[in-house]
């Protein structure tokens, strides 16, 4: 059952453009102020979570590539990347 949605989700997203169901206004969202602290912190679980993105392949190159120049495995440098944007972000929504 689990496999069969993946394969719906992905037939889904294969055949929409996304962009286009985007708005372009703003959003209005909120952290509970604790999980704001240990973002901003960097106080965050051991644990880390899988998911799955699709990259274009010559963006996923070029970060390989950066990474090796840094000596990080690059999805250390990609979680960094969105460590760093995330708390950005925040900082900008107090």
């Amino acid at each position: 059952m689990k496999k069969e949605r993946e394969k719906q989700w992905a037939e889904y997203y294969d055949q929409v453009n996304i962009l286009d169901e985007l708005l372009e206004e703003p959003v209005e969202f909120s952290l509970g102020e604790q999980l704001r602290r240990d973002i901003v912190s960097k106080r965050r679980k051991r644990r880390l979570q899988n998911i799955t993105i699709k990259i274009d392949p010559l963006q996923v190159q070029a970060i390989r590539k950066l990474a090796t120049t840094k000596s990080v495995p690059y999805q250390t440098l990609i979680r960094h990347w969105l460590s760093e944007e995330i708390k950005k972000e925040l900082n900008l929504l107090k």
